[in-house]
């Protein structure tokens, strides 16, 4: 039996994620595909377009046979971090061969060898990445400085660290060496669509284009040409009842939040320095809504994603303390199902008996099969669902979402 691993947001899914799911079987062989998926925040620094388990049912209709939920501490983090933890969850589960991602090179052994390079950085590296980040250069140009120094064969590829999917494809392939994984790492060259480009004219457009005219539209029509048939139903009967969220939609909560931190600062959280708190409660006065706020916090050294990504941190009460403690227990405590497909049978056996961590179906089971780290990480998937599950009820107010719950949502099978 063959597995293959995609890590990924669907955010939301459309027909070139599709086409990933079907070229990463092509391409490794393998039997079954296994999705590790954000849950209801994504690494932008956002509430995900749609919940958690109608991307998940879009997966399984598009060729995913098993999604499993990215605990938000990883959801929420950089590339890094983002890479590492869902490297690790992949690694755990003991049955899966390859771990297949996009990227806009399409050259696994060069984004392997700049992944070498920037794990093990050597003194070279080290000493003119220094020098030119004390000379005022801005990291990705001391970065590359420091590379043709220390690699030189390397020169002429160094464009590749400017595209984002190359970016995280080289984190995955360092989270794989880092672990000394049995995993082998498969890139399939982006198709269609740049990452930030927003029209819908391509074959396979971007996720943020599909956003983007969810939110000027607002009507799913101009998009369900890039989505795949069998997601029409969904997209149209749940519109405008349980989507779309948009950043915006924390407003309130964020501004509440802000307001209601009992420090009086905000450096406990990741990414936030003294620096960055300090701007965060002299502008606070300046708040009218979530985005405009971080265009308002926003810096030459602070890109909007991340100041978004901290203000999430915030929201979520995720600290950078308990973060440390995760990375100082190996990352990752449970797979969370957050469905399957029926004919995956023996892939859910073979997870069970080779897996070194649980396979969680039940949220009644996890008391008895999780270290108490593992429960306080699952505590925080919860609350960041219940966070946004309130959105939803205060955003479509007519409708009944009492069952979107974390508690009453059964695991989606197919």
């Amino acid at each position: 039996m063959k597995t293959v691993g995609i890590i990924a947001e669907y955010n939301p899914f459309h027909n070139g994620h599709a086409y990933h799911i079907r070229k990463a079987k092509e391409h490794t062989g393998a039997d079954y595909c296994i999705v590790v998926m954000s849950g209801d925040f994504v690494q932008r620094g956002a509430p995900a377009l749609m919940n958690k388990y109608q991307r998940t049912q879009i997966a399984l209709t598009s060729g995913a046979d098993l999604v499993l939920e990215l605990p938000v501490y990883y959801a929420l983090s950089s590339a890094e971090y983002f890479a590492g933890g869902a490297v690790a969850l992949l690694d755990k589960l003991g049955i899966v061969d390859t771990l297949c991602f996009g990227s806009e090179c399409g050259d696994t052994d060069l984004l392997m060898t700049f992944a070498k390079l920037l794990l093990h950085e050597d003194k070279v590296f080290k000493q003119t990445l220094d020098r030119n980040l004390r000379m005022g250069h801005a990291y990705p140009q001391a970065r590359n400085t420091a590379i043709e120094a220390s690699a030189p064969y390397l020169t002429a590829h160094t464009d590749i660290l400017s595209a984002p999917n190359n970016i995280l494809g080289i984190e995955y392939c360092k989270a794989l060496l880092k672990r000394e994984s049995s995993i082998a790492p498969c890139s399939i060259k982006r198709a269609g669509a740049s990452y930030h480009d927003k029209s819908l004219l391509s074959d396979f457009c971007s996720a943020r284009a599909l956003r983007e005219a969810l939110q000027s539209s607002g009507t799913p029509t101009d998009v369900l040409s890039q989505i795949p048939v069998s997601a029409h139903p969904l997209m149209t009967e749940q519109y405008d009842k349980t989507y779309p969220i948009f950043a915006d939609d924390l407003s309130l909560l964020m501004h509440y939040r802000l307001l209601s931190e009992p420090s009086g600062e905000f450096t406990e959280y990741p990414d936030i320095d003294k620096e960055l708190s300090d701007r965060i409660i002299k502008l606070l006065p300046q708040y009218r809504n979530f985005t405009s706020f971080c265009d308002l916090l926003k810096s030459k050294n602070r890109t909007y994603t991340r100041i978004s990504r901290s203000l999430l941190h915030i929201l979520l009460q995720i600290r950078r303390e308990d973060l440390t403690r995760y990375l100082a227990e190996d990352q990752i405590f449970y797979a969370r199902m957050l469905g399957f497909r029926e004919s995956a049978g023996p892939l859910l056996s073979a997870i069970k008996q080779k897996a070194s961590i649980p396979l969680l179906s039940k949220l009644a089971d996890a008391d008895s099969q999780l270290t108490p780290t593992g429960v306080h990480m699952l505590e925080k998937d919860i609350y960041a669902s219940h966070v946004y599950q309130g959105i939803l009820r205060f955003k479509f107010p007519g409708q009944n979402l009492s069952e979107i719950n974390e508690y009453k949502m059964p695991i989606i099978k197919l």
